[in-house]
């Protein structure tokens, strides 16, 4: 009877954290700068990238092989980076990159970085983002507002 009770805990356990992750995923947050603490992680050169960045701002994106929704998030970085002028769209091989990947903290893929003009990561969402929080999140990168409310979205 004891055997039966463990198991009915902890279905009841993994029914309730189950969706927990899922809350987040695609949701793009500011993000905190805090060099000395965590290394330099707010700023990003072309070197880093090997590629160049967008004038205004650049959607950074880690994917990997057979990622299923990182086919859909290229399709809507790419979109939205053709929409708006001076903006570039990188994908990174999370895999061949692994530097970039301790360096920003990437735990899954697809994981999207903001950048703004100068190559300082501004938002960062982890999941499919949708494309009108892509789009609110490059507003706040080129001109540090979100074009949906005066408070900065944390989606991306």
């Amino acid at each position: 009877m004891a055997g039966i009770a463990t198991r009915v805990d902890t279905l009841v356990l993994n029914v309730a954290a189950g969706p927990v992750p899922g809350r987040r995923d695609g949701r793009v947050r500011a993000v905190e700068h805090a060099p000395a603490a965590r290394g330099d992680l707010g700023s990003v050169l072309a070197a880093d990238l090997g590629a160049d960045l967008g004038e205004r701002a650049t959607l950074v994106q880690f994917s990997t092989a057979f990622c299923q929704p990182c086919r859909a998030t290229r399709r809507i970085l790419g979109e939205v980076a053709s929409l708006v002028p001076g903006v570039r769209h990188v994908e990174i091989d999370a895999e061949s990159r692994l530097d970039l990947v301790r360096r920003f903290e990437v735990l899954s893929t697809p994981t999207v970085l903001v950048l703004d003009g100068a190559g300082n990561v501004v938002k960062r969402a982890s999941g499919q983002p949708r494309k009108a929080d892509v789009i609110a999140a490059l507003g706040f990168a080129v001109d540090g507002t979100s074009h949906h409310s005066s408070q900065p979205s944390d989606k991306v």
